[in-house]
């Protein structure tokens, strides 16, 4: 690569360079152990966030060093790399057979870094301005190892975020309500959720005497009796687990008697247990 166009380039993924930030307690992998392991929430962030994912086999790497690396976190070191697509996933505008991309790696256990030349991955991207070989990671290391089950789950998400039916983005809690029934220990909790498009999603507890208490989510105006919680690993969980805060909030139940209230959170914290954890190890922004 020209040094002039090389300067040129790295300016250019530079300027388009995201912000990433990863909780404390989360542990990346290198992306060449990356693959059927990823989390469903890690990987339903990476394809929401490129507008560009491809199926890729790397061709070339160059390693970076001064400031052509700068802005690398500590322990991980930058490479300018060069692969042959071998399918687009995503991407309205189109690829050419072969891109390049800046990405930064961290070493195994042992200190090694991985090696790069002749991986297939899956690249999770956005285009460069005015660059159409190039494409610009949505993270510094959002490429995975490819493997066959990572792509089916990647290309099943895609669909899902476009289809008809894809449930909507929730941004929050509403007004909770609690109505007791006629014989003792048994209920219903309706939780109404706020979402970014207004579409209705609300959540619905029922508590029988002697039964196990049931929930189920709603995403029109009608509560169907039949529903219920969503299977893990799909959009709809995505959408409550990695979305709905720890806590009911106050202000959702400030409408309810104490009695009423306290049960509402209670059923609420089922709600969570029984969704289980979002499994994110990293946030894109």
């Amino acid at each position: 690569m020209a040094p002039r166009f090389r300067s040129t380039l790295l300016a250019a993924l530079a300027l388009a360079a995201p912000l990433v930030s990863t909780p404390a307690d989360a542990q990346i992998p290198p992306p060449a152990a990356v693959g059927g392991g990823t989390s469903y929430a890690d990987l339903t962030d990476l394809v929401i966030a490129a507008p560009v994912i491809a199926d890729a086999t790397i061709r070339s790497t160059v390693k970076l060093k001064g400031t052509d690396a700068a802005g690398v976190a500590p322990g991980f070191t930058r490479f300018y790399v060069e692969a042959d697509v071998i399918a687009l996933v995503r991407g309205a505008g189109g690829l050419p057979p072969r891109i390049g991309y800046l990405l930064d790696v961290a070493p195994d256990s042992a200190g090694r870094l991985p090696k790069l030349k002749k991986l297939r991955v899956l690249l999770f991207g956005r285009p460069v301005p005015g660059i159409a070989n190039q494409i610009q990671l949505v993270a510094p290391d959002a490429q995975l190892a490819w493997t066959p089950a990572d792509d089916q789950r990647v290309r099943a998400i895609a669909q899902a975020l476009v289809a008809a039916d894809a449930p909507p983005v929730v941004t929050g809690i509403g007004n909770a309500f609690h109505v007791a029934g006629a014989l003792p220990g048994e209920g219903e909790t309706q939780l109404f959720l706020t979402t970014a498009n207004g579409a209705p999603v609300s959540l619905t507890i029922l508590r029988r005497p002697g039964e196990q208490p049931r929930w189920a989510v709603a995403l029109s105006e009608i509560v169907d009796e039949a529903a219920a919680p969503p299977a893990r690993d799909t959009l709809l969980w995505y959408r409550l687990a990695c979305a709905l805060p720890r806590e009911l909030p106050a202000r959702s139940t400030a409408s309810l008697d104490p009695a009423d209230a306290t049960i509402a959170r209670e059923d609420y914290g089922l709600v969570l247990q029984q969704l289980g954890p979002c499994g994110r190890t990293r946030v894109i922004r």
